[in-house]
């Protein structure tokens, strides 16, 4: 099966519209991101033990094995929901603020595109509460205090109000927004520096390998700022610590040795290769899907 060449960029999609709808790449991304934490949870689960409590991962693995299937996935709901919904932000959203501001600002092409890929980024910390939950429930010290998702919102709700839900938020703005602005930048230039591929199963193949290795590569990047974003949203009530604060906290636990900071990096390599991979396939995937939907419709 031949496919045509259909890389995604604002500037492209503003010289013709009627190549890509903007619903199409939000359908798309909400789709792989489902299709990607329905595969790669249980390493993420693994990656969290090391992560949160600096255990090898050889013990992350017995603590795991121990607790059984059944515990392996809960907490899946909220990764669910929320990669889902981010990654139809993402990409839509990078769609829809790259065209707004080609169609409506004389500004570079490439700067538009830069804006709209921080702009989604940004758009995404509004799932904030869907980590924090996600967080709670991974952490091994609340599983007889929060027994599923619904009773963890309706906990956090009742007894710490809805500020609660967005602890490690300023985080996330910073992390979303420039990985995603480097993600966009990075892909755009490996596409057009590689073979355009004739074939379906080409494409997939290479937008596997461009995704993974580019989400990998900016999650080691910043995998310290996620260890940080984590640890502050391990704890339930109390006060609000500054990022800077937590940070010398556990810098201080961990022998003030900063290559004690990217423990489990590792593994979070792996996943990331594996879970970018397979977003950036997918995504490539669903397009063509409801492109040619949308042509015999």
């Amino acid at each position: 099966m031949e496919v045509k060449d259909r890389t995604s960029s604002p500037e492209e999609g503003h010289r013709n519209p009627s190549e890509m709808k903007m619903w199409q790449s939000f359908v798309a991304g909400a789709g792989a991101g489902l299709i990607n934490v329905s595969i790669t949870y249980p390493l993420q689960k693994l990656m969290f033990r090391q992560m949160v409590h600096g255990v090898m991962p050889r013990m992350a693995f017995a603590q795991l094995k121990k607790e059984g299937v059944r515990i392996l996935y809960r907490g899946v709901l909220p990764p669910l929901l929320q990669k889902g919904i981010s990654m139809s932000i993402m990409f839509g959203g990078y769609e829809s603020y790259g065209r707004f501001f080609i169609s409506n600002f004389d500004i570079n092409p490439q700067l538009a595109k830069s804006a709209g890929a921080g702009l989604s980024g940004i758009s995404e910390a509004i799932l904030t509460p869907f980590e924090r939950v996600q967080v709670l429930l991974q952490d091994q010290k609340y599983n007889s205090k929060l027994t599923n998702t619904r009773h963890a919102v309706t906990h956090i709700w009742k007894n710490y109000g809805i500020t609660e839900f967005y602890r490690g938020a300023s985080l996330i703005v910073v992390r979303n927004s420039v990985s995603s602005i480097f993600f966009f930048f990075a892909k755009e230039k490996a596409q057009s520096a590689l073979p355009k591929p004739k074939h379906m199963w080409n494409k997939l193949a290479t937008d596997f390998i461009c995704g993974g290795f580019i989400g990998a590569a900016l999650s080691t990047f910043y995998y310290p700022l996620t260890v940080i974003k984590t640890r502050m949203q391990c704890r339930l009530g109390g006060q609000f610590e500054s990022p800077k604060r937590v940070f010398e906290t556990v810098l201080v636990e961990r022998g003030r040795n900063i290559r004690e900071l990217f423990r489990g990096v590792h593994l979070n390599y792996t996943r990331q290769l594996l879970s970018w991979g397979i977003i950036n396939a997918a995504h490539g995937l669903l397009i063509m899907l409801l492109d040619k939907t949308n042509k015999t419709s």
